[in-house]
């Protein structure tokens, strides 16, 4: 399976609750920290929710 780099590149200040938890469900801790995952259905929808915040790249 295909694997992604997500990294945050927008503050999650002023992002709502819902989206703060996504956020950290993916395992982002700070910005500018990239993390990898499978690119699996579940992974790609959170990333979706939080796409205006977050940067992906395919490794």
């Amino acid at each position: 399976m295909a694997k992604i780099r997500i990294t945050q590149i927008k503050s999650k200040i002023g992002s709502t609750e819902r989206q703060k938890l996504t956020l950290a469900a993916l395992g982002i801790k700070k910005m500018n920290n990239p993390v990898d995952h499978e690119a699996t259905p579940q992974i790609m929808g959170m990333v979706e929710k939080v796409r205006h915040l977050v940067k992906t790249e395919e490794i």
